[in-house]
């Protein structure tokens, strides 16, 4: 289904670009097969829902008359100056990135306008090599019955609701705010903000027990900046210490730093030193950071880096 739509909208795209006067709707439905095969009210919907969807990727779709002396049919097309995008050209790596990203899909309607968008490359003069890189290929899987339906709403920044299931098997109503899609170990999980709850959650849409309905408009809702998926994934999914911190706090403060010390040594009336395992460092430093000068990192050097990173962009957002 998805990928029919997909395939109507380029088809309609492709119409409007290539004619040389506007187009009629009747001209349109003829030469769209979807459009022909569907009734008057049928293609009504399609067409309006399918010239909105263009207008949303920033497509302009012009409107107007063949013929000026006359008030005929309004008519369509877009103009080729304001669609058309500049030459393209990619390095050998870039390409060969691009020839990988292609076959990283194994879910149909993915796999296909992946293949799609190499063949459309291709045909502008661009080399993509889809072998270069098959040593490293990866795949990823989408075969979860609302995988199209959440990303298409997440693109769009469409709310959404579904029936969803929890691990102890009970089910309630979900209406969400979706801002992506994440993979985290072989599952698909949408991150999103849970409309009930009032605070991000993480779902995964193999527990999606029914079909995913619209509850709002596209673009009804903005994703706060600096919203990172792989951080409420690493919330969920805390993987285990691997590395080790060594940190100056001010004595009394931190206490989250403290709880999970693994040493914890005076050295004078205000300062102790906190020995610390942990995961992952871009987790770490922003716990670190928002504590501000009551914690400093004496190693390792990366860390201290991102933590100094963190407060000198909290700094210019302020500034």
């Amino acid at each position: 289904m998805a990928q029919r739509k997909t395939e109507r909208l380029m088809n309609l795209f492709f119409l409007l670009l290539a004619a040389n006067q506007y187009l009629t709707k009747e001209q349109i439905r003829e030469s769209i097969a979807d459009y022909r095969d569907s009734t008057p009210g049928a293609f009504e919907r399609k067409f309006e829902r399918d010239k909105d969807e263009l207008r949303e990727l920033g497509i302009a779709i012009e409107t107007g008359s063949r013929d000026p002396y006359f008030d005929d049919e309004v008519g369509y097309r877009i103009r080729r100056d304001e669609a058309e995008l500049p030459d393209l050209s990619f390095t050998r790596e870039e390409a060969a990135v691009i020839g990988l990203a292609a076959q990283v899909w194994d879910s149909a309607s993915l796999a296909g306008e992946s293949a799609t968008a190499v063949v459309k490359l291709k045909s502008i003069g661009v080399d993509i090599d889809t072998d270069a890189m098959r040593m490293v290929e990866p795949r990823l899987s989408a075969h979860e019955p609302s995988f199209d339906a959440v990303l298409t709403a997440a693109t769009r920044r469409v709310p959404i609701a579904f029936s969803y299931r929890k691990a102890d098997g009970t089910e309630s109503r979900r209406e969400v705010e979706p801002w992506g899609l994440i993979s985290v170990r072989d599952r698909w999980y949408l991150g999103g903000y849970d409309r009930e709850r009032r605070a991000p959650r993480l779902f995964r849409l193999s527990r999606v027990t029914s079909d995913v309905t619209h509850v709002g408009e596209a673009g009804s809702y903005v994703v706060p900046e600096g919203v990172n998926l792989r951080d409420l994934a690493d919330a969920l999914f805390p993987a285990p210490p691997t590395e080790a911190a060594m940190l100056r706090v001010r004595a009394g403060r931190a206490q989250s730093l403290r709880r999970i010390a693994e040493h914890v040594e005076s050295i004078d009336e205000v300062t102790d030193r906190v020995s610390v395992r942990y995961a992952s460092t871009r987790v770490l430093a922003g716990e670190i950071a928002s504590f501000g000068p009551d914690v400093v990192v004496e190693s390792p050097e990366s860390l201290r880096a991102a933590v100094i990173a963190r407060l000198r962009a909290a700094v210019k957002e302020e500034a």
